[in-house]
């Protein structure tokens, strides 16, 4: 395990946290410090896959896509700008890809820096490759190539490194499928920490080593998973209290980065990073209604009300009638972020923030417990039990079913199908036991048996 748990919250209340500024400032880049008063746009791009044929075909398409950001954003006057290369699987199982695409991306960068004085990063968030056909292998084969994908990003122009990692997936894929609470803490509360605190501590070596920033993990895999699968207000493939219990749980799993020598922007998928921005002060990246190029949510301006660093989560590279699709998609992240970074400078950001914040609180319970205060409480009740990964993801899970049973008591409509599936999780919570090891081995037991991709040797058992 991680030798630093969090244990004690980083702001005295809720209140004190706003967007664009954090206890803990990142340097990075050309320029840039991330937290330090201002938010900052982060373009999330994706290569169209005939790019995908060769290498050179694949540098060039980067080269296009960096180029025509760097120019809208010079062109329409905006100070900062952050480019994120999610690496198509090419890249990742051939660390030399990616390594020749961020040297590319970063020798154009530079250029634009030293021409116009415009300050940038290039965030380059790795494949997590750890499969073998139908089975994850986390400690297999595939992790020296791995990290050595980042490494080699990091030594040829990475100036923040990623990834969104996938342990404890095939518990939780199939707990999920089933309403099975015990399963979705133990996938992602159980699994998924004592994988993340192997990576990172290992990506934060690379970072130290390479004199580059080990930024953070997502919990893309799992509680995202649960979030699309809940889908919108007709949907009824998963009731939206269980997406957001998930959602809870993936905050202490996502908190071991941090734990482990990550130390921020937190990436940009993470919808639980409003929880970790209260624990750990670090900051945040998030995104919201300019992620409807990815994918829709039901929270779209709440999520802004924290942020650091401001996301559109990924657009394929093609063109628009504005431009490509990410010069339109990087200047509408830019007015976000002059609209916040405006409030900042004239003392109106916890009434912009708030705005952000109202606007979508009673939506859904999902935006519900994530509204910064709920959000924060979720942190207090993680911190209790710092030292144990599994009470602090249960103490998660508990206060989510708490605070939306405020909700419904005020503001927050719910029907019965989302009140039947709240209560069922509270009590299936309530029922599993305080003792770790007693939880720890229940579920090795069970699991082993049920789900057969399950390997006990990717987590060290």
């Amino acid at each position: 395990m991680a030798a630093n748990r969090y244990t004690s919250m980083a702001y005295a209340s809720a209140d004190e946290m706003s967007f664009g500024k954090t206890k803990h400032p990142v340097k990075a880049g050309l320029g840039l410090e991330i937290g330090a008063g201002y938010t900052i746009p982060e373009i999330n791009y994706a290569p169209r896959p005939e790019a995908g044929a060769s290498k050179e075909k694949l540098i060039k398409e980067y080269e296009r896509i960096t180029t025509d950001v760097m120019q809208r954003m010079v062109q329409v006057g905006f100070p900062a700008i952050i480019l994120e290369t999610e690496h198509v699987q090419q890249m990742s199982n051939n660390p030399d890809w990616g390594a020749e695409v961020a040297h590319a991306q970063k020798t154009i960068m530079e250029e634009y820096h030293d021409e116009y004085g415009i300050k940038c990063a290039l965030r380059h968030t790795i494949g997590d490759i750890r499969e073998n056909r139908d089975f994850l292998q986390l400690r297999g084969d595939k992790y020296s190539v791995f990290m050595e994908a980042f490494e080699k990003c990091a030594e040829n122009g990475a100036d923040l490194l990623s990834v969104e990692s996938m342990g404890g997936k095939e518990v939780f894929d199939y707990a999920i499928l089933r309403n099975d609470i015990a399963g979705m803490l133990y996938g992602i509360g159980c699994l998924g920490t004592i994988d993340m605190d192997m990576i990172w501590s290992d990506i934060a070596a690379v970072a130290k080593k390479t004199g580059t920033v080990a930024a953070g993990d997502t919990d893309c895999a799992q509680a995202n998973t649960a979030m699309f699968i809940g889908g919108g207000l007709l949907d009824k493939n998963l009731a939206h209290t269980l997406a957001i219990i998930a959602r809870a749980i993936s905050a202490p799993r996502s908190l071991a980065a941090y734990e482990s020598g990550a130390v921020g922007p937190g990436k940009d998928c993470g919808y639980e990073n409003i929880i970790i921005k209260a624990i750990t002060g670090i900051p945040m990246a998030q995104e919201g209604k300019t992620s409807t190029c990815a994918h829709s949510d039901v929270m779209g301006n709440l999520i802004m009300q924290c942020c650091d660093v401001w996301s559109n989560e990924s657009i394929e590279y093609h063109g628009e009638f504005g431009g490509t699709s990410v010069q339109c998609w990087s200047e509408s992240l830019a007015y976000d972020c002059a609209l916040m970074n405006t409030a900042l400078e004239t003392g109106n950001e916890k009434v912009l923030r708030d705005m952000f914040m109202l606007s979508d609180r009673y939506r859904d319970p999902q935006g519900y417990v994530l509204a910064y205060d709920n959000a924060y409480r979720v942190g207090e009740a993680i911190v209790k039990d710092g030292d144990n990964i599994y009470l602090r993801a249960k103490n998660a899970a508990l206060e989510c079913c708490n605070i939306v049973e405020e909700g419904i008591a005020g503001k927050l409509a719910l029907s019965r199908f989302e009140t039947g599936a709240l209560k069922d999780a509270k009590a299936a919570l309530n029922a599993l036991p305080d003792d770790m090891d007693k939880f720890m081995d229940d579920c090795l037991t069970k699991y082993q048996n049920e789900v057969k991709v399950f390997l006990p040797e990717n987590y060290g058992f």
